[in-house]
C-alpha cells in the first residue's frame, strides 16, 4: 500500500499495557498508518460502533472481558463482523489458537514484539480486507445492474405484452369490421353481375371477381390465426390424434385445384402412426403444402407422398414435379414478409406457407423445402409423435 492510502487506514489497537499501546502506536504510526489505542474493551467496542476501524490489533488479556469475548462481540454486530481481527500474545501466555480462529480472529503476533513481522502481517490482512471490500463494492454494484437491467425487462415485457394484445385486438377489429362492408360489397357485386348479359368477357370478369374474393378473405382469416398464434401459443393444446384421416381430408380439400390443373394426388397410406398435435389446423397446413406443391406441377403429374417414422418423429415428404421455386424468393419461403413474392407462375402464395410452418412448429415441429432437378419441389414435414402410451392405445 502506498503513504497516501495509509494515512486513509484506520487502525485500532485494544491492550491494557500502555507500553505495548505506545510500542504498537508508534511502530505502526511511522509507516504513516493512523492509529486509535484503547486499553479497555468498551471503550474500544464504543469507538469501533462509532467509526469502524479497518484492523484490530487485540490483546487476549485485558479487563472488563478478555480477547475472545471481545472478538465475539465485534463478529455478533453486522456492521462490525468484517473487520479483521488479529490478537496479541505474549510468549509466556497460553494463546488457545483453536479459541482465537473460532471466535473470528484472523491472525496473531507474540510478544516480544517484531517490528517487520508486525508490518509484513498487518499489511497482508489490510490488503486483504481492501480486496474485500471492492470485491463486496463490485457485487453491490452487479446487484444493482441486475435490478436494473430486471426492472428494465420487466418493463419492456409488459409494454411488448400490451403492444402484442393491442396488434391482436387490432386485427381483430379489423377482421370484424372489414367483413361486414366486404360481404356488402360482394353481395352487391354479385347482383350486378347477374344483370350481365352471359358473354366470354363477362365470365373473365366473374371468375376474376370470385378469386379475389376467396383470396382477400383467406387473408383476413390467416392473418388473424397466424397474429393468434404469436400472441396466445398456449391457448392451442396438443392431443394425439391419428395421422392418415387427416391427410386423407386434406387431400379432399386439395382435390378440386388439382382436377382443375390436371394434376393426380396421392393416396394416403393408412394406419400412420399417432402425432401430438391439433387435427384442424394439421389439416389446414398440410392442405397449404398440397395447394402449392399442385401449383407447381406440371399437367399430368402426380404430387407424392411418403411417411416414415423417425425416432420420436413422423416425417412426412411431399413431392411435386414441374416448377421450382425461384432463387429470390426461396431463403423466404416461409416468411411472412414473403408474402408478395411471386412463387408461382401468375402470382404469389398468400400467407399459406408462412401460417403451415408456423403450426407444425407451434406443436414442436417442423418444414423444409428444396427445390429438385431438372424442376419441382420436395417439402418434408416433420411431425411430434404422439407418446408411446398413446400409440399403443390405438393399436388396441
Amino acid at each position: 500500500m502506498t503513504e497516501a492510502q495509509n494515512k486513509k487506514t484506520n487502525i485500532m489497537v485494544v491492550d491494557d499495557t500502555i507500553a505495548n499501546l505506545k510500542l504498537l502506536e508508534g511502530i505502526l504510526s511511522r509507516r504513516g498508518y493512523r492509529v486509535r489505542s484503547f486499553p479497555r474493551a468498551r471503550m474500544a467496542l464504543a469507538a469501533a460502533a462509532l467509526e469502524p476501524p479497518d484492523l484490530i490489533l487485540l490483546d487476549i488479556n485485558i479487563p472488563e472481558m478478555n480477547g475472545y469475548e471481545m472478538c465475539a462481540r465485534l463478529k455478533a454486530d453486522p456492521a462490525l463482523a468484517p473487520i479483521p481481527v488479529m490478537f496479541i500474545s505474549a510468549l509466556n501466555e497460553m494463546l488457545d489458537k483453536v479459541k482465537a480462529f473460532g471466535c473470528g480472529g484472523v491472525d496473531y503476533i507474540g510478544k516480544p514484539f517484531q517490528i517487520e513481522e508486525i508490518l509484513v502481517r498487518v499489511e497482508n490482512h489490510l490488503n486483504l480486507r481492501r480486496l474485500q471490500k471492492e470485491l463486496e463494492q463490485h457485487n453491490a454494484r452487479l446487484d444493482d445492474l441486475v435490478r436494473l437491467k430486471t426492472r428494465e425487462l420487466a418493463e419492456a415485457n409488459e409494454r411488448l405484452s400490451i403492444l402484442d394484445k393491442t396488434k391482436n385486438d387490432f386485427l381483430m377489429l379489423i377482421s370484424h369490421e372489414l367483413r361486414t362492408p366486404l360481404h356488402g360489397l360482394f353481395g352487391v357485386a354479385e347482383l350486378l353481375f347477374a344483370t350481365y348479359p352471359a358473354t366470354a368477357a363477362n365470365a373473365e370478369l366473374i371468375d376474376i371477381f370470385q378469386q379475389s374474393q376467396e383470396r382477400l378473405l383467406r387473408l383476413i382469416e390467416d392473418a388473424l390465426l397466424l397474429t393468434q398464434m404469436e400472441v396466445d401459443a398456449g391457448h392451442f393444446s396438443p392431443h394425439a390424434l391419428p395421422l392418415s384421416p387427416m391427410l386423407e381430408l386434406a387431400v379432399q380439400e386439395t382435390a378440386a385445384l388439382a382436377a382443375g390443373r390436371k394434376v393426380r394426388l396421392p393416396a394416403v397410406p393408412a394406419h400412420l402412426p399417432l402425432v401430438s398435435g391439433d387435427d384442424k389446423l394439421f389439416q389446414k397446413a398440410m392442405h397449404a403444402l398440397l395447394e402449392t406443391s399442385v401449383k407447381l406441377s406440371n399437367e399430368g403429374q402426380i404430387v407424392e407422398l411418403t411417411c416414415a417414422t423417425e425416432g420420436n418423429e413422423v416425417v412426412v415428404v411431399v413431392t411435386s414435379r414441374g416448377q421450382s421455386v425461384p432463387g429470390e424468393a426461396f431463403p423466404g419461403f416461409f416468411q411472412v414478409l414473403s408474402v408478395s413474392q411471386a412463387v408461382v407462375p401468375g402470382g404469389d402464395l398468400g400467407l399459406s406457407l408462412p401460417l403451415a410452418q408456423r403450426i407444425i412448429s407451434l406443436f414442436g415441429g417442423g418444414i423444409t423445402a428444396e427445390n429438385l432437378e431438372p424442376g419441382g419441389l420436395k417439402f418434408t414435414v416433420r411431425f411430434k409423435a404422439a407418446p408411446a402410451e398413446a400409440q399403443a392405445g390405438a393399436a388396441l
